[in-house]
């Protein structure tokens, strides 16, 4: 939204629009991070830097895509940091400040928007989730963008910085990858036939 002049209403309107996305963000940060506390403190900051550069978003494209990339920066940024930081210090339980606590508790309100929406974690068996996780992060963010988010080569394109043929590239290594850690998982359920 260049040159944000826009009235407060016009900037709510965005805002809400963004929060539609929040599960979809806190699920990739999830798998990303593999910790609650760590994917809460990325959604947080992901959401932080939407409004510190509204400037930069380009009304009418996909704002779903933009927060993803945002998500997928600040998980690099936020990495390369952690690494450079030999200790990290605790300042206690501060848990009633942090945006994603505050917006999931919004989420009673009767006019919040995405108020019965469920987590990808309730869906998974321990095999799937497994099998996810081991997956190298370049495979794993391509896989929760394409089959779980249901974004298009593009989209993912713009998201992780590389050309649409690395994005197909990985998402069918990634594929083939689970295939073999799930071929037994899939052979218990019933998916495959025995010749």
């Amino acid at each position: 939204m260049k040159d944000f002049d826009k009235p407060e209403s016009k900037l709510r309107e965005f805002e809400l629009d963004a929060l539609k996305y929040i599960d979809s963000l806190f699920n990739v940060a999830m798998r990303m991070t593999r910790n609650k506390d760590d994917a809460e403190d990325l959604v947080q900051e992901t959401y932080l830097k939407m409004h510190r550069f509204l400037h930069t978003f380009n009304e009418g494209s996909n704002l779903k895509a933009w927060l993803f990339k945002i998500l997928r920066n600040t998980f690099i940024n936020l990495y390369r940091k952690k690494i450079r930081e030999p200790q990290e210090i605790h300042y206690g339980n501060n848990e009633e400040f942090y945006l994603f606590n505050r917006i999931t508790a919004d989420r009673t309100d009767d006019n919040f928007l995405g108020k019965s929406t469920i987590g990808i974690e309730e869906y998974l068996e321990e095999e799937i989730k497994y099998a996810l996780d081991n997956l190298p992060l370049a495979f794993r963010e391509v896989v929760l963008y394409s089959d779980v988010e249901g974004l298009s080569y593009e989209e993912i394109s713009s998201i992780v910085g590389c050309p649409i043929g690395t994005v197909k590239s990985r998402l069918y290594r990634a594929r083939r990858a689970l295939q073999k850690l799930l071929w037994n998982y899939a052979k218990d359920k019933g998916y495959l036939r025995e010749k």
